[in-house]
C-alpha cells in the first residue's frame, strides 16, 4: 500500500469507529491515531471525539507502555499531520 492508500484507510477506520460505540484498536498504531484523532475533533465532533479517544483508551488499559506523544506519532509516519487529519476526519464525519 502506498501512503496515500494507508492513509485513506486509516481515516476510513476513524470514522467508522467515531460512529460506533465500543470500538476498541486494532492495534498501538490505530490507539495512538484513534487519541490524536478524538482530541482534533473534540470541538466540531464532541461525541465521535469520546468515541474514539475511547477506543484508544480501551486499547492501552491492556498496553499503557504503547501509548506515545503527538510528535512520535507525527515522526512514525502514522499521520501527515495534525490540521490535515483534522480536516480530513471531519469531511468524512459531515458525510
Amino acid at each position: 500500500m502506498d501512503p496515500r492508500d494507508t492513509e485513506h484507510a486509516m481515516l476510513e477506520r476513524c470514522a467508522l469507529v467515531a460512529r460506533s460505540e465500543n470500538a476498541v484498536a486494532a492495534d498501538a498504531r490505530e490507539a495512538n491515531v484513534f487519541r490524536l484523532a478524538g482530541m482534533v475533533v473534540r470541538s466540531q465532533f464532541p461525541a465521535p471525539s469520546a468515541r474514539l479517544r475511547d477506543a484508544g483508551e480501551r486499547y492501552f488499559v491492556t498496553h499503557p507502555d504503547e501509548m506515545l506523544s503527538a510528535a512520535q506519532v507525527l515522526k512514525n509516519n502514522w499521520i501527515v499531520g495534525l490540521p490535515r487529519l483534522r480536516d480530513m476526519l471531519s469531511h468524512r464525519l459531515t458525510k
